[in-house]
């Protein structure tokens, strides 16, 4: 390596002043979808029990996520192991298990306390599953089992000013551990917050729903990687994919009352590369995989 050489301020600035900053960003919360045991689809499982505490769904999929004033990127740790021997005098030290730390996430608490029934009541159906009178002195918990309270597709978004850049994570096994204390004091108002810490199995980085994987960008995929469509594609495939949607709409009116037709012109495109994968991506179906 040649020694350095000094260089310009003009060379160095753009370099300092691209930077992100924290104050851009994103929450989106999901949580698992109900049974058809217990009261019916809509009144059953966790968005059901938040439903009939005043939590209606709207709330959890647009407002908390704006009331979460501090998120986290999260994080990861390698455990290892140290091994002896294989090399006289030499301790290596090898990989075995990927951990996640814990995330915390700080609320505003509106005037409805809905952000705080959000986080209180989750707890509460994780630990409730005796569905007993809870005023009662003989009431006991029982916790429900983990497919019934994880959330799979909580998101976190960080994204810059102009909006075009982002950088996507997406929990899985999300659920809150526990609810701090929040202090309330005659002594200077402040805005209200509850902070909760958030326990999760893993996460995935970069985008991960059925649009990113058909335009090849899926788990932050870039142009020219090589990774075939069914992980994610490259950018060739991006413009194929694009290119064809692009000339299956074409054939078809911008007002278009056939919904069906629709859809069968962009399935027909597709077909003929010999891409099945479209789930996701018809007009009025809003899946994700």
């Amino acid at each position: 390596m040649p020694a350095p050489r000094p260089r310009g301020i003009s060379d160095i600035l753009p370099k300092i002043q691209n930077v992100s900053t924290t104050s851009n960003f994103l929450v989106k919360f999901a949580l698992p979808s109900g049974t058809t045991s217990g009261g019916g689809l809509f009144n059953s499982g966790l968005r059901g029990h938040l439903r009939r505490k005043g939590v209606n769904d709207r709330f959890i999929a647009d407002d908390v996520g704006l009331l979460c004033s501090d998120a986290v990127l999260p994080g990861s740790a390698l455990a290892s192991i140290n091994t002896a021997g294989d090399y006289q005098g030499l301790i290596e030290k090898f990989a075995h298990t990927r951990n996640f730390t814990q995330v915390n996430f700080d609320f505003y608490v509106d005037t409805g306390y809905r952000s705080l029934k959000f986080l209180e009541h989750w707890m509460e159906y994780i630990s409730g599953g005796s569905d007993e009178d809870a005023s009662k002195d003989d009431y006991h918990f029982r916790m429900r089992y983990p497919a019934e309270y994880k959330s799979n597709d909580t998101r976190v978004v960080k994204f810059e000013r102009d909006h075009n850049k982002f950088l996507e994570y997406r929990f899985i096994g999300l659920f809150p551990i526990s609810i701090n204390s929040v202090r309330v004091s005659y002594q200077g108002s402040q805005l209200l917050k509850a902070t909760a810490t958030f326990s999760y199995d893993r996460y995935v980085c970069g985008e991960s729903s059925s649009l990113a994987r058909m335009l090849g960008k899926l788990f932050n995929n870039q142009e020219n990687s090589g990774v075939d469509v069914t992980y994610g594609g490259d950018n060739a495939t991006y413009r194929a994919n694009t290119n064809n949607l692009n000339a299956a709409l074409r054939n078809t009116p911008i007002i278009n009352s056939d919904r069906a037709s629709l859809n069968r012109n962009i399935q027909n495109s597709f077909s003929t590369t010999g891409y099945s994968n479209l789930a996701g991506m018809f007009i009025g179906e809003g899946r994700r995989a």
